[in-house]
């Protein structure tokens, strides 16, 4: 079996990732693992002030999260762009060295995807970041499919369903 015939779908792995994280050697090793994708534009932050206002600034794909940070929590910073996420302009991985905690299950009930432990792998990070920058494409494709298209506005732009 040709093991770069596995690796080959990396190159079209194309979005933008912000990793909100204070510890150094983890952002060292986001920054060396995502090499492998030359077309993902890296962002970093080291506490989740400063990752707020660069995701408010120019809306990651995807927020690669630490829960502990200095300033706030990582739930805190989910809080701060719940309805980012709730719109699907970006997915959110926690990352933490604890197992489920109470402040992992409220961030992935207000919507964080899934949550990560550290230290992340190689086969972790390249492995997984493709599948999940994927799933944000093909859900932002259907969400344009299923909208109504210019000229339909005369549908009642009320969205509750009986």
């Amino acid at each position: 079996m040709d093991m770069n015939a596995n690796n080959a779908p990396r190159c079209d792995v194309r979005g933008s990732v912000l990793c909100i994280e204070d510890d150094p050697v983890s952002r060292e090793l986001v920054e060396a693992l995502l090499a492998a994708f030359p077309t993902v534009d890296l962002r970093l932050a080291a506490d989740g002030r400063s990752g707020i206002r660069s995701a408010l600034d120019t809306m990651p794909d995807v927020i690669l999260l630490d829960m502990h940070l200095p300033d706030i929590s990582g739930l805190e910073v989910v809080r701060a762009l719940n309805r980012y996420i709730a719109e699907g302009n970006c997915q959110v991985i926690l990352l933490t060295g604890d197992t489920l905690t109470i402040d992992i299950v409220k961030a992935m009930s207000l919507g964080a995807r899934e949550y990560w432990l550290k230290p992340l792998s190689l086969d972790r990070l390249q492995g997984d970041l493709p599948r999940v920058l994927d799933t944000l494409r093909a859900e932002r494709e259907d969400a344009v499919e299923s909208s109504l298209k210019p000229g339909s506005r005369w549908i009642s732009g009320a969205s509750a369903h009986h």
